[in-house]
């Protein structure tokens, strides 16, 4: 039996930030972080809130029960949705990886990574 596949899924509008991973098997949303929650919104000042998600989301995974071991595959939603040169897309998966997870990315623009 493989290792269960996470996804990340992204939605960044001018005043919001919201990030879902799934469970690809499931469909079942494990975690969310969004800056339309008062928690978050209220305590994080705007230039601060994408690393605030993904510390956020970050620590709802481990809550989860998900340590650092999991691979969360973020490559569709940079691929798809062109956030290749979006800093808050960056902002939130580099908040992950510093949690310890590992973020799939594609491989085919000089600022993708794998780690």
């Amino acid at each position: 039996m493989g290792e269960k596949r996470y996804l990340l899924r992204l939605f960044i509008s001018a005043k919001h930030i919201t990030a879902n991973v799934m469970d690809e098997s499931s469909c079942r949303i494990v975690a969310t972080a969004s800056t339309v929650e008062h928690a978050i919104k209220d305590a994080f000042d705007a230039k601060a809130s994408a690393s605030a998600i993904g510390e956020v989301l970050a620590m709802r995974l481990k809550s989860e029960g998900l340590g650092s071991g999991v691979h969360i595959d973020a490559t569709r939603e940079i691929q798809n949705k062109e956030l290749h040169s979006c800093p808050k897309a960056w902002a939130i998966l580099n908040a992950m990886r510093n949690r310890g997870f590992r973020i799939v990315l594609p491989h085919h623009n000089s600022n993708s990574y794998s780690s």
